[in-house]
């Protein structure tokens, strides 16, 4: 199991989804903040203090191959992934705008059906934006606001605390991409009131003070979601893969590296992850203790008997944002 384990570490700490966050530090470098006081970077959304609370902004753009290959679909995630990120901050969205370039009319449509469709079912506004549908490529971006009153963000993990994570397993796969998608099948019926009911979770949890720290797991995948939660906060973490919440059959590798629709990493006090989890699965979303906050900067993973390092950010930063 040492062998299996280490390779698997491997192989996700060498995949292109890490790469990716790690061209984040060189991005960074180049737009340094006016004030990085009042907003810090490295979180899912940028929260502007706004007199009682916040202003969140955050964007998403999707890559020509996904967009051409899924073109209702990334429409779709378009608003859901906003959604994602404006509710790992504790937030409630509040509209979207979106960036469109597509090679012919018949993309632009399907494109924009999935964006109104994803906008209907989390009851977010498509409310303006930019359309070329005389590109020579099918590209998409979308942007979000939101509000919240108390935040949940990347920076507040303490050693001491558990990390816990809450994922909807009632979805599916879409090959060949890793997204394991538990919400557009509930596009356009009486399920778009449960996704809402779903999302509504997190930010009653900041407001209730339950948490303070969580990410929605991205592209990065379980793993890198949970390093850059622990750079920012500037901790380290032990995760148990056993564990973690997981669709009967999916193999370990392949959900590590799966992009869930709906799926959040939360730290806490021990005496209040119980009453985190019973919301969550109060609303029929597994949700386990999957680890250990602590003050050595790794993250390190236990599987059966066996640990290894995957990363030791005291060495070697990811993006860039250790406190």
């Amino acid at each position: 199991m040492a062998h299996e384990l280490a390779t698997l570490l491997h192989t996700l700490r060498n995949g292109r989804a890490l790469a990716g966050k790690q061209d984040i530090a060189e991005t960074a470098a180049i737009l340094k903040p006016a004030n990085p006081d009042a907003i810090r970077l490295g979180d899912d959304c940028a929260a502007i203090p706004d007199g009682d609370g916040y202003l969140l902004l955050a964007s998403e753009g999707f890559q020509d191959s996904f967009v051409r290959s899924m073109p209702w679909f990334s429409g779709y995630c378009g608003v859901m992934v906003n959604v994602s990120d404006i509710a790992a901050m504790g937030g409630r969205p509040v509209a979207v705008v979106d960036a469109l370039w597509s090679d012919t009319s018949e993309a632009a449509t399907s494109i924009l059906t999935g964006l109104r469709d994803g906008a209907d079912t989390y009851g977010v506004p498509v409310v303006g934006g930019h359309t070329n549908r005389r590109s020579t490529h099918n590209s998409l971006s979308v942007a979000i606001l939101g509000r919240a009153r108390h935040l949940l963000t990347s920076f507040d993990a303490r050693p001491g605390e558990v990390l816990i994570a809450a994922i909807d397993l009632r979805g599916r796969w879409h090959d060949p991409h890793p997204f394991w998608d538990a919400s557009s099948a509930l596009c356009g019926t009486e399920g778009a009131a449960r996704l809402r009911g779903d999302i509504e979770l997190l930010p009653t949890i900041a407001e209730d003070g339950l948490s303070r720290a969580a990410k929605d797991i991205s592209m990065a995948g379980l793993l890198g979601t949970a390093l850059m939660l622990a750079e920012c906060s500037g901790i380290g973490m032990t995760i148990t893969l056993d564990d973690i919440p997981r669709p009967e059959g999916a193999p370990m590798e392949r959900w590590l590296s799966a992009f869930p629709s709906y799926g959040y990493l939360l730290t806490a006090r021990r005496e209040d992850a119980e009453a985190i989890m019973a919301r969550f699965r109060g609303r029929g979303i597994a949700a386990s203790i999957i680890g250990q906050c602590d003050s050595t900067q790794r993250l390190d993973v236990t599987w059966a008997d066996e640990t290894e390092t995957f990363w030791d950010l005291a060495r070697m930063p990811l993006m860039g944002y250790a406190p």
